[in-house]
C-alpha cells in the first residue's frame, strides 16, 4: 500500500523520496481479455478537491496550492468507485508536489483501488507548486501506451494512447483533457483525428470541455463516425449538472451496453461510465 503517512510527513520535514517513476510496470498485469466486457470511467477529479457549489471555488481556491487534511479521504472516496471498473481515464490529477502532499495521486488511486497497471502523463510541470497531470488505471496489459503533448497557445494538455488486444486491429482507447477555447479544441481535435484515422476500434474519454453536439458537428471530429452519449448525460456542475463536458465516445463497431452519468459528486465534475464489448470476430483472432 502507497506510505501516504511517511511521504506526507517526509514533505513537510523537507525530505522527499526519489521520484517512484510515471508507470508501474505490466509484470504483474494480467493480459487482455477480450472474451470480456471493458468497464470505462473517465472522472476529472479536480486534484481531489471536494467541491459542492460555486461559492467553493473562492473559499476552498487555495487548496490548489497547499495541502489539506480531507485530501486524502476524499481520493479514498474516489478509489472505492473507480474499483468497479476496468480502464479508467483521470484528468487534474497531481504527480506528486505540495498540494498533494508529495502524494503522485494516479498511483495512490490505482493501488487503493486495486488496479495493478497505472500511467501518469505530467502536463504541466510546476515543480513542489503542483504536477498537473493525466493519469490511466487498467485491469489489463496494454500492448503499449504512448502519450502525446496536444498544440495549443498555452501549453500543458495532453492524451494518452493506450492500444489492447490484437496487435494488427487493436482496440485504441485516447484518454485527453482539452483546453476551453474553441480553437484550441479544433487543434487538438485535428491532431488526434490523425492519430485514430487508421483504427477501427476507437475509444475518445475526457474532459473535453464541450457538448458532443458541438464535437462531433463543428470539430474534426465531424469527420468520424463516433458514437456518443445522449445529450442529457450532463456531468458539470457536480451539484447541478446542467453542461455535457465529460464523454466517452466509441466506434460503431463497439456494441455500448451501458452508459450513464456517475452520480459520485466527490469533485466539481461527475464521472463518466460505459460499458462496451468488443465487435463480433474479434475473439477468432485470438488463441484459445
Amino acid at each position: 500500500m502507497y506510505r501516504r503517512i511517511q511521504k506526507r510527513l517526509n514533505g513537510w520535514m523537507g525530505v522527499h523520496e526519489s521520484r517512484r517513476g510515471a508507470c508501474s510496470g505490466t509484470d504483474h498485469v494480467p493480459e487482455f481479455e477480450p472474451q470480456r466486457h471493458l468497464r470505462l470511467l473517465t472522472f476529472n477529479i479536480q486534484v481531489g478537491i471536494q467541491t459542492g457549489s460555486y461559492r467553493h471555488y473562492v473559499t476552498r481556491s487555495w487548496q490548489h496550492f497547499l495541502p489539506h487534511r480531507n485530501r486524502t479521504d476524499n481520493l479514498d472516496r474516489i478509489a472505492n468507485l473507480l474499483r468497479n471498473y476496468d480502464v479508467v481515464a483521470l484528468q487534474e490529477c497531481d504527480g506528486g508536489s505540495l498540494r498533494s502532499g508529495y502524494i503522485n495521486q494516479v498511483q495512490y488511486l490505482a493501488e487503493a483501488s486495486g488496479i495493478p497497471y497505472w500511467h501518469q502523463q505530467l502536463n504541466r510541470n510546476l515543480g513542489q507548486l503542483a504536477q498537473h497531470s493525466n493519469g490511466l488505471l487498467s485491469r489489463y496489459r496494454p500492448l503499449d501506451v504512448t502519450e502525446y503533448r496536444l498544440p495549443g497557445l498555452i501549453p500543458g494538455r495532453g492524451a494518452i494512447i493506450a492500444r489492447y488486444g490484437d496487435i494488427e486491429d487493436p482496440l485504441v482507447l485516447v484518454m485527453m483533457h482539452l483546453s476551453l477555447s474553441r480553437t484550441g479544441q479544433n487543434r487538438q481535435l485535428g491532431f488526434i483525428r490523425e492519430l485514430i484515422a487508421d483504427y477501427r476500434h476507437v475509444v475518445l474519454m475526457g474532459d473535453m470541455n464541450n457538448h458532443a453536439e458541438e464535437l462531433l458537428s463543428r470539430t474534426p471530429l465531424s469527420q468520424t463516425d463516433l458514437i456518443p452519449l445522449p445529450d442529457t448525460a450532463h456531468s458539470f456542475p457536480s451539484w447541478r449538472p446542467e453542461r455535457a463536458l465529460d464523454h466517452i465516445l466509441v466506434s460503431p463497431s463497439l456494441e455500448i451496453r451501458r452508459s450513464e452519468v456517475v452520480s459520485y459528486p466527490v469533485s466539481d465534475h461527475l464521472p463518466i461510465a460505459m460499458d462496451i464489448a468488443l465487435p463480433k470476430g474479434y475473439l477468432e483472432k485470438f488463441p484459445t
